[in-house]
């Protein structure tokens, strides 16, 4: 087994402390604004969606209470539906994966301070409201991370954030469809539009491929590189 695909126990460690401790303190004040990140990038992932077919973002709102609303036009409704769980799921296991094997954590946080503050900018509204105060003030933070915090300390706040978001969309997807099957969330929209299908079962599908997905992201952040997030072999220097 070669060094980039063996088990780096190390990074394997660091994963499991940390998933603890999110656990441990998932009902905490701690843990609030990753969430409230997550259901961010939960709306964004609908917007994206309506834009890469053919429609727009009109705006996106959040919610204190963890809930939030992107409103579009056009674009494929099936799709932009889908994007909400399965979309945050994804934000999280690229950010994880990319905190864990590269050596870019500092300019990984600066792009999503960026993308946080055009968002924000673009589609966050009403303009006096939570969620931009929210939007804003998170993204400003992650570009002062970036710009002076150090590379391990970037790193660490990646995991965090991409481990949240991984196990965020699994509990919200357990929540809203098969613990409850709310009218009008994701699942019972898509479920709506198939016949012979309810909320639970859409869920249930979107519960296992997030399932999947996030363990496949896992094993990813767990070989190679170092716990610092650095990757590759190092050359000998004279």
């Amino acid at each position: 087994m070669s060094a980039r695909t063996a088990i780096n126990w190390p990074q394997t460690g660091i994963l499991v402390v940390l998933v603890g401790i999110i656990y441990a303190l998932w009902s905490t004040p701690v843990v609030y604004p990753l969430k409230m990140l997550v259901v961010f990038f939960h709306e964004l992932s609908h917007g994206l969606a309506a834009m890469l077919t053919g429609g727009e973002i009109l705006r996106i709102e959040l919610d204190s209470r963890q809930g939030g609303l992107c409103v579009t036009r056009g674009g494929w409704r099936f799709v932009i539906t889908s994007a909400g769980y399965i979309g945050s799921m994804l934000w999280g296991g690229v950010i994880l994966v990319a905190a864990a094997r590269t050596r870019y954590d500092r300019q990984i946080m600066g792009v999503l301070g960026a993308i946080l503050l055009l968002a924000a900018l673009l589609w966050v509204r009403p303009f006096i409201s939570f969620a931009l105060m929210f939007v804003l003030l998170t993204g400003l933070a992650m570009v002062a991370a970036a710009r002076w915090l150090g590379e391990k300390g970037n790193d660490l706040l990646l995991r965090l954030i991409g481990l949240t978001s991984c196990l965020y969309a699994i509990v919200d997807i357990k929540s809203d469809a098969l613990d409850r099957d709310i009218p009008g969330s994701d699942a019972y929209v898509i479920a709506d539009s198939i016949p012979l299908m309810s909320g639970w079962m859409v869920g249930a599908v979107w519960i296992v491929i997030s399932v999947v997905a996030t363990l496949g992201f896992l094993w990813f952040a767990a070989r190679g590189g170092d716990p610092g997030g650095e990757t590759g072999s190092k050359s000998a220097s004279a």
